[in-house]
Order: structure tokens, then sequence, then C-alpha cells
């Protein structure tokens, strides 16, 4: 199962990356993270955590990383699995920001219609957050 959400910003890759990078404010633009934290920078192997507004801490684990181009974590409980895709774009008229979640695991027959409900909800409004600071930056 899998959702996926995209919006244009008019701001370039290298501002957006910078955004994703400082791991603790993710909260500031994402109403569904109350914290997230890393052991240390973003790299393929850092491992950290994030607690949902909604929810219990979960794990989370660094598995891709191209830096102003994407990066990747995951997230695992017992019999469940969660893949955050973060993709940046060139457009033409600023970078497309690509956000897609996918759930696998025996859970995600119970957990995934649940979460994707939260998520079709929760992403165009963390996409028009993040579109709306990094347009702000590139301003500045």
């Amino acid at each position: 199962m899998q959702v996926e959400h995209r919006t244009v910003a008019h701001a370039p890759p290298e501002v957006l990356f910078r955004i994703y990078e400082d791991v603790a404010h993710w909260h500031t633009w994402d109403p569904d993270t109350k914290h997230a934290a890393l052991d240390g920078p973003m790299r393929v192997g850092a491992r950290g955590s994030l607690t949902p507004t909604k929810g219990r801490t979960v794990p989370m684990l660094v598995t891709g990383v191209e830096a102003n181009r994407s990066f990747t974590v995951e997230s695992r409980i017992p019999l469940f699995r969660m893949v955050f895709e973060h993709e940046l774009r060139p457009a033409p008229s600023g970078t497309e920001i690509v956000h897609r979640v996918t759930f696998s695991g025996l859970l995600s027959v119970i957990l995934g219609p649940l979460l994707s409900r939260q998520l079709n909800t929760g992403l165009p409004v963390t996409l028009q957050r993040l579109k709306e600071l990094a347009e702000s930056h590139s301003a500045a």
C-alpha cells in the first residue's frame, strides 16, 4: 500500500534539502510530527526516532540520501514497515516535491488503511508548509 502527494515550490532544491537536513525542526513544517531526531548528520545508516502528533515514537533509519535530490527513511515495528521517500525534481517554475509513504508487513492490512487516511489528509498540508518555508528562505 502506498500514498503519494506532490507540489511545486518556487525554490531551488538546495534550499529544500537544507530544510530536510534540519531534522530537529521537521515539526515546524510537518504538523504530523511532534519530534524527530537523528544521531548525527543525514547520511545512509543514520538512526533516530520520530514521534508523531498522534501515536508512539518509532525508530527511524536513513536508507538513502542523494544531496539536493532525495532521501529515504524507514520505520519498523513488529510486523509493520513504513518507508518514507522524499524526492526533489526539477520543474519549469522551481522544484517539484514528492513525498511517498509505502507500507508493508502483515499488519499493513490493518494499519495501512488507517494511516493512509491520515496521510491523505496530512501530506498536502505538510507539502504546503514546506513549500512556503522554502520559498520564504529563497526570497531572503
